[in-house]
């Protein structure tokens, strides 16, 4: 995290990095969280390059005076919000906007788990035509729709299936490299699918960090100004 002082204040703000890279492997448990210290070294992330918000050690190293609360809320806020930036807003940070990278993967885990089941249909409809392949021909009972099924006599099953890649899209491939292809797409799409679950709960963990920060600062600029008026009343 950059580290940069304002009105005698330390700020700890996300540096803006892509968070669009997949990388291959999932922790199961969240490792603990390092203590976020002054420096300019690149910032912590998870695998997929999503950075850790920053823990709050102490209110002093973010607040020092009355001024700084609403300027350092506002950046909690800001790294907390859903909305992302637009071209010419500057002063926000496309890194820290941990509710929006939170329902963009949520997205896509519903996208993934609907597409799951038709590539393993697939894959089990393919496997079934390797196995008869060498028949001249074979009955089989084929889905038209759910709970809806037909029987079919198949003259032949070939050595080549037609398989639909999408955006009108259809490409003939050999039984056997087709089934590679669905396999590493099967294998994939899993993958991704256990990053986004990873990622929702390494996203949920950060915007509870913020919140309990927010909460900090304000519970702070709250027992300042009690201060001030018992000061004043005294």
């Amino acid at each position: 995290l950059n580290i940069h002082h304002h009105q005698q204040s330390i700020r700890k703000v996300v540096d803006g990095q892509s968070i669009c890279k997949v990388v291959d492997g999932r922790r199961k448990k969240t490792p603990h969280r390092p203590t976020i210290m002054a420096t300019t070294s690149a910032p912590p992330t998870n695998p997929r390059g999503i950075p850790y918000a920053p823990f709050i050690d102490r209110i002093e190293d973010y607040v020092s005076t009355k001024a700084d609360v609403e300027s350092t809320l506002q950046s909690f806020q800001e790294m907390i919000s859903q909305r992302w930036p637009q071209a010419d807003d500057t002063t926000t940070n496309n890194n820290s906007k941990y509710q929006f990278m939170q329902s963009n993967n949520q997205q896509r885990i519903s996208a993934l788990k609907s597409k799951l089941p038709d590539l393993e249909k697939t894959l089990d409809s393919l496997r079934f035509l390797l196995l008869r392949r060498s028949s001249s021909h074979f009955e089989t009972i084929f889905e038209l729709n759910d709970t809806l099924y037909a029987k079919a006599e198949i003259s032949s099953a070939g050595d080549h299936v037609f398989l639909w890649l999408g955006a009108n899209v259809m490409l003939a491939y050999p039984l056997v490299e087709a089934e590679e292809l669905l396999v590493n797409k099967l294998s994939a799409a899993k993958k991704s699918l256990e990053n986004c679950e990873e990622d929702v709960d390494f996203l949920r963990e950060q915007i509870t960090t913020m919140e309990v920060a927010t909460a900090r600062v304000y519970n702070w600029d709250v027992g300042m100004r009690r201060k001030e008026k018992v000061g004043l009343s005294s």
